[in-house]
């Protein structure tokens, strides 16, 4: 029989790795194994046309939050043009109501709960081969002389070296994410995820994954993202992971591992502030720093502790750090949420992830739902709109101040504008990012979405609509702001100056040795014609070197040349180097 494992991604970027898993633990036994992979912005026609050209037997889907609606539209349509094929639906988001999923559905089959390797290769067995029992096959709910029936929950999981590497030709999957996981399971019990509902924590042998990892080395793969909920769980397992990364680094790759901040201790930091830069980046789930949220969602969390660790980190420069926070969690109201984006904003981040709780199927706030009054949509996500402690209108808003995070903050492309802002205008950050938002909204800005130069004259604009004062020095902030990322031509909101005979000046400086030894030393035996397309020279009325590290108001003004070097080896960590010169 001709089986098919597919999926509906959230992205083009991204893979499955569940799929892959699924293929290699069963095809020595089922040869005709096929992986086809779709996203949710393909046409649902496109996918279903697919699917039923190439004629196969079984169609087995794996469903999650993001896909599960264009998933059952698929599976039903193809049971009305394909009355033979078994239909099989199998992931988190059919796992914790298979029953009721089976009786509102009558085209599925069959439904897997839980892992899936084993299940799946037993069902295959059953169907194909005519084997075994189909009321013995562990995490199976299907149907039987028109009967829905659910089998016992497989509680004993297998060894996870028994599953092959799940890849195969790699260069499939070029511009895409690769997924790994070396662990199943957290040790901890965060009652808004999944992996609350799963006890305990199963790794694959350290030897089994230094030799997985070789693989993706030796295939040129750009980055690999490990899945595991909680990567630092067993200390020495990780480092010994992160050793062995880094003793086979390339130069060019990239890890992110999900870890808790409060495991890493002193050990682990001494060996991670040597590490190339960009080798590792970690993503950090702070998610609330209130106490009683923290206490009633069950994150038993020392901050400080975690202040401590993502500040050494940060000061190594390394390694790119996410921060998530989520809002609509357990009595948490709109100002202690922004008492928590403050407390992760001042950590200063690459990346801050502002998520919204969606009450998943089986994980402990859904149960609880009616405790804490939520209200949410009924079909996937199921994203929380409001609850007894923050209004829907609030959590409007605080889509709106996630929208400002995103283009002012996380793309750090107005890094010292705001800081310059925060600084002397406004208490707190969040304040900040709470009177843009209601600015742009104000302004209809929220109706169509703005090139990145609009951002900076948005900038100017919610600047000048306060009366905010020193307008000309926070305009030649802003405009170092961008240029640090390299442009074509200065838009006209910025005053330039312009000197004789200027651009010849440059042309001399960078025909000078001495200026491209001590300041531009990878352009080295390369000509000025060709170093200044990868620079540029900009005059300032203010010493505005001084100004990003003293972001005050009262600074005397002081013309200075900015000479600005693109060629920068890791844009996540820089977008240029600038120095000040003497033209």
């Amino acid at each position: 029989m001709k089986i098919l494992l597919t999926t509906l991604n959230s992205k083009f970027i991204h893979s499955s790795l569940a799929l892959r898993y699924l293929k290699s633990y069963n095809e020595e036994r089922f040869k005709d194994i096929h992986i086809e992979e779709y996203t949710v912005n393909n046409n649902l026609d496109y996918i279903l046309r697919e699917i039923y050209l190439k004629d196969y037997d079984i169609v087995c889907f794996s469903c999650y939050i993001w896909n599960i609606r264009q998933t059952l539209e698929i599976a039903k349509n193809l049971r009305k043009v394909n009355k033979k094929v078994k239909i099989l639906l199998g992931g988190p988001e059919v796992s914790y109501s298979p029953m009721d999923i089976l009786e509102e559905h009558g085209y599925i089959d069959y439904i897997i709960s839980g892992e899936g390797e084993e299940t799946i290769g037993e069902l295959f067995d059953f169907i194909i081969n005519k084997r075994g029992n189909i009321n013995n096959i562990k995490g199976l709910a299907f149907r039987q002389d028109a009967r829905i029936q659910m089998n016992e929950e497989r509680n004993t999981f297998m060894d996870l070296d028994e599953i092959p590497f799940p890849y195969g030709d790699l260069s499939e999957l070029d511009n895409k994410i690769i997924y790994y996981e070396s662990s199943r399971g957290c040790p901890f019990n965060c009652q808004y995820c999944l992996s609350s509902t799963f006890k305990g924590v199963r790794y694959l042998s350290i030897d089994r994954v230094k030799s997985d990892l070789k693989k993706f080395l030796q295939s040129d793969v750009k980055q690999v993202k490990f899945v595991d909920r909680t990567f630092n769980a067993d200390k020495n397992h990780s480092l010994d992971i992160m050793k062995y990364i880094e003793s086979i680094d390339n130069g060019k790759i990239n890890f992110h591992f999900e870890i808790t901040a409060t495991l890493i201790d002193d050990e682990i930091l001494s060996y991670l502030k040597g590490v190339r830069k960009g080798l590792f980046q970690f993503e950090v789930g702070i998610q609330s720093t209130s106490e009683k949220t923290l206490k009633e969602i069950g994150r038993n969390m020392d901050f400080e502790k975690i202040k401590y660790v993502i500040n050494e980190i940060s000061s190594y420069g390394n390694i790119h750090l996410h921060l998530d926070l989520i809002a609509g969690l357990p009595y948490e109201d709109y100002k202690t949420f922004l008492l928590s984006f403050d407390d992760v904003y001042r950590l200063k981040p690459n990346k801050i992830q502002l998520g919204f709780l969606k009450l998943l199927k089986g994980s402990g706030v859904r149960v609880k739902e009616d405790k804490y009054g939520y209200i949410y949509r009924d079909i996937p996500p199921y994203e929380v709109m409001c609850n007894d402690y923050i209004t829907y209108r609030e959590m409007i808003r605080l889509k709106l101040i996630e929208e400002m995070i995103d283009e002012y903050c996380n793309s750090h492309n107005f890094d010292y504008s705001i800081d310059f802002i925060t600084a002397n205008y406004f208490e707190r950050p969040s304040s900040f990012f709470e009177a843009l938002a209601l600015y742009w909204e104000k302004s209809e800005l929220h109706h169509v979405s703005h090139k990145k130069d609009r951002l900076y004259e948005i900038l100017l604009e919610f600047y000048r609509y306060n009366n905010f004062d020193k307008e000309d020095l926070f305009k030649e902030l802003l405009k170092f702001d961008y240029l640090r990322v390299k442009r074509r031509s200065i838009p006209e909101i910025f005053d330039c100056i312009t000197l004789e005979d200027f651009k010849n000046r440059c042309h001399k400086f960078l025909q000078d040795e001495d200026n491209i030894e001590g300041y531009l030393p990878k352009q080295r035996d390369i000509s000025a014609k060709k170093i200044i397309n990868k620079v540029h020279f900009e005059i300032f009325k203010y010493d505005i070197l001084y100004l990003i590290v003293n972001p005050i108001k009262e600074i005397p003004q002081k013309q200075v040349t900015i000479l600005f070097d693109y060629d920068v080896d890791n844009k996540d960590f820089e977008k240029s180097r600038y120095f000040k010169v003497h033209i």
